[in-house]
């Protein structure tokens, strides 16, 4: 089942990252479906105490939203050891029908082994010293051909020598047999004989026969492994190279592997100059995942997203222009955002998105539980200033209300504890309290953002206004903006000190404001909501 994320803008703030959770269960709920709270960007303090409040763990970051091989069908497959026998390797991709397995050591991709690979140690091997070149095991060899050891070392390895057919008389057999080879043998004593007398390093002795026990005191004197196989001597013959390990036949390298954060469009140039049919995929451990095939590369689909409290592409998740974007559910002008095709659109000029999703929750009818109702309540607090903000309507307070009750807290009380660890910053850099809540604006060639901090506190205020004024300039050169505002919002008085930075952006919120050139600070009385009360005013001082 495919992943569905809801996410927030970026510099989330309370509305955005308790929205996303909240829709995210409303619409697992309603559709059974796997939807995935994210979050774009670093939490600030007053969120991170709403959901320590309310005991929900914080979504994790989604960086980007661009493919990765990760969000692709990872076809999860058995490997196999170096050691392994061709024999096993070929049952085990009969079993997993597949038609090349990853050799394996401790986790890590060490070659490939292919039906190719197979085939060619049937077709194109005609030396019969092959075995002892692969170091193959006796224990592989005892497995293929469905043998047991009568004696010797299992785990021991066949080093030196040849494969001969002790079929001949023991006189023939004495002028091509020679000492550590290893012996395929019938049921005749005298040819068993010979074998231990020459030395052979191993006896494989067919058709289950019997091997005396002189015979066999004997070889254990002379280490020398003896095999009991119930197969006539063709077959064993057939049979013997499937026991060579898979190391000797592996493909080594260079291999063609991808990793799981590789980005899909980076590598599908790579992927279609090779004819392989599958890719093997690592972590970034560089241990085995799986395997993705050619096909499930071309016929990749793009991230689905659900965003929320935003629609604006500069606030967006990085890469959104590459996802499939769902739906969007938010309370504030329409942006840049663009879609591939339609999607379902909420807009509602009310103080929150949370106040959006609460509605939803009742027009499906379904039941909110007091953990999201706390959630929903929280940023309705936060995005309205507790009904001071202008933005704020009606039915932000009745939905906060109503939402208090099932959550079981008392407005006033939460709000004064957000607000009071939202403005609590010591500790933090000037850049830190610059981003925690940030948003970027374009408006024809002007690029500019702005920063909000609410706080009960003058103090706090001050404190705050000190340490970011000389940041400001810097700030507005990193992120290459034409102009940085940031608003230092008191809520009981309910106004905003405004900072400024950037050739034109005193002057352009002065026009704006209709306020004294010699005005400083620049205080904007009434002025509480960057989205309604500000932005308006500097969208349409600079569109003039």
């Amino acid at each position: 089942m495919r992943k569905v994320y809801v996410v927030g803008h970026k510099n989330p703030d309370t509305d955005s990252i308790c929205s996303a959770i909240a829709y995210a269960g409303l619409k697992k709920e309603v559709t059974g479906k796997e939807f995935v709270a994210k979050r774009a960007g670093q939490i600030n303090e007053e969120t991170q105490y709403v959901l320590r409040r309310f005991k929900v763990d914080a979504p994790r970051l989604l960086q980007d939203v661009k493919l990765q091989v990760k969000d692709l069908d990872i076809h999860k497959i058995t490997g196999v050891a170096p050691g392994v026998s061709i024999k096993e390797a070929w049952e085990l991709m009969k079993t997993q029908s597949v038609k090349t397995l990853p050799v394996l050591k401790d986790g890590e991709l060490v070659g490939l082994i292919s039906t190719g690979d197979i085939a060619k140690s049937y077709m194109d091997v005609y030396d019969n010293t092959i075995l002892a070149k692969a170091r193959t095991q006796y224990r592989n060899i005892v497995r293929t051909l469905d043998g047991e050891i009568v004696t010797g070392n299992e785990h021991g390895c066949f080093v030196k020598g040849k494969v001969a057919v002790g079929a001949s008389t023991t006189d023939r057999m004495a002028e091509f047999i020679e000492k550590d080879d290893l012996v395929i043998l019938g049921n005749r004593y005298e040819s068993q004989a010979c074998a231990v007398d020459i030395n052979a390093s191993c006896l494989v002795v067919c058709h289950g026969a019997e091997i005396s026990e002189e015979l066999i005191q004997k070889a254990e004197e002379q280490s020398i492994v003896v095999i009991k196989t119930p197969h006539d001597t063709f077959t064993a013959a057939r049979l013997i190279n499937q026991s060579i390990p898979v190391k000797y036949f592996m493909s080594k390298g260079p291999l063609t592997v991808f990793h799981m954060d590789d980005y899909v469009d980076n590598i599908k140039e790579e992927m279609t100059k090779k004819k392989f049919r599958d890719f093997p995929i690592l972590d970034r451990h560089g241990n085995f995942k799986g395997f993705i095939s050619r096909r499930r590369f071309l016929d990749a689909r793009k991230k689905q997203v659900i965003l929320v409290d935003h629609n604006e592409k500069s606030q967006a998740v990085d890469g959104i222009e590459e996802a499939d974007i769902l739906e969007i559910i938010d309370h504030h002008r329409i942006g840049s955002i663009e879609t591939m095709g339609p999607v379902f659109f909420r807009n509602q000029p009310v103080g929150c998105t949370a106040t959006i999703v609460t509605q939803m929750y009742e027009e499906y009818g379904v039941e909110i539980p007091p953990t999201t109702a706390g959630l929903l309540c929280a940023a309705i607090i936060s995005d309205t200033l507790l009904f001071r903000s202008p933005t704020c309507t009606e039915m932000d307070r009745r939905t906060a209300s109503k939402l208090a009750e099932t959550a079981g807290v008392v407005l006033e009380d939460l709000a004064a504890e957000m607000f009071n660890a939202g403005s609590n910053l010591k500790g933090k850099s000037a850049k830190e309290i610059c981003f925690q809540d940030f948003k970027q604006f374009t408006v024809g060639d002007t690029v500019f953002g702005v920063g909000q901090i609410n706080s009960m506190s003058s103090d706090e205020l001050e404190d705050i206004r000190e340490k970011l004024l000389p940041y400001l300039d810097q700030a507005r050169e990193e992120h290459k903006l034409n102009m940085v505002y940031f608003m230092l919002t008191h809520i009981l008085h309910e106004s905003t000190e405004l900072l400024c930075s950037g050739a034109g952006a005193r002057e352009t919120v002065l026009e704006a404001f209709e306020l004294p050139e010699d005005m400083d600070p620049v205080l904007l009385k009434g002025v509480v909501s960057r989205k309604k009360q500000l932005i308006p005013a500097l969208v349409s001082a600079l569109q003039q």
